[in-house]
């Protein structure tokens, strides 16, 4: 017998998520096409979400996210950075790289939870909270690949490859963590010394459905393939 559920709730909170996935906003037709119901019904829900600061409207129409909604998702950070641990030492040691886990927040990619690895005379030093343009390094770079594969802009690439011109010139390998709703992260690594891809990429993107289960709750199961797995390689 499947759980009794709030309608109301649920289409709310299906409009947190088209907001989450449209940093440039919304309009309420866009949101009631979207949902499948009429405008009235979107005006309720906005105003209930505007109500409690979880979303914002602009003079253009457009709607976006709110503070409020922001304050929700810094409060999560140290749940998320617990549960995301185990599964960033055990990438760290056996890539021998510092292992992250970045977010969203804003035009930022955000790191909020880091493992190092024990047995190298040296690393990375990545501190939680570390924060940079999400153009600027893989681990941005490979949530912004996974924007453009959910527009339908490009193919699936499994994770993404920058060589030392990477965030403050560090080699890194990141890969999107899928299934997460309303949440974009990445999972990745960063070394002093070049990074070999076609070892420690297929890693990453290991660890990022691993982490997608953890975080989300449930089995990732990823996308078949019938030829090579690709990947995105910045220079």
């Amino acid at each position: 017998m499947a759980a009794e559920t709030s309608q109301t709730l649920d289409r709310g909170l299906k409009v947190l998520e088209q907001l989450a996935d449209a940093p440039e906003g919304l309009t309420v037709p866009e949101i009631s096409a979207a949902l499948g119901v009429n405008r009235t019904v979107v005006y309720r829900i906005l105003a209930t979400l505007e109500q409690h600061g979880l979303i914002r409207r602009d003079a253009g129409g457009r709607t976006r996210l709110g503070l409020g909604a922001l304050q929700l998702a810094r409060r999560a950070h140290p749940l998320v950075r617990d549960a995301a641990v185990p599964c960033l030492r055990r990438l760290a040691e056996e890539t021998g790289a510092t292992a992250h886990l970045t977010i969203v927040d804003g035009l930022d990619a955000l790191a909020v939870a880091v493992a190092e690895p024990t047995w190298t005379d040296y690393h990375v030093a990545y501190r939680v909270g570390s924060r940079h343009a999400l153009e600027q390094g893989a681990a941005g770079l490979a949530i912004l690949t996974a924007r453009r594969v959910r527009a339908g802009l490009d193919p699936a690439v499994p994770y993404v490859h920058v060589p030392g011109d990477g965030h403050r010139s560090a080699p890194g390998i990141a890969a999107a963590v899928p299934a997460l709703a309303g949440v974009e992260a990445s999972v990745g690594v960063l070394s002093f010394s070049e990074l070999d891809s076609e070892r420690f990429g297929p890693r990453v993107a290991e660890a990022a459905l691993e982490l997608a289960e953890t975080l989300g709750g449930g089995p990732v199961v990823p996308a078949q393939r019938d030829e090579p797995a690709a990947s995105v390689r910045v220079r």
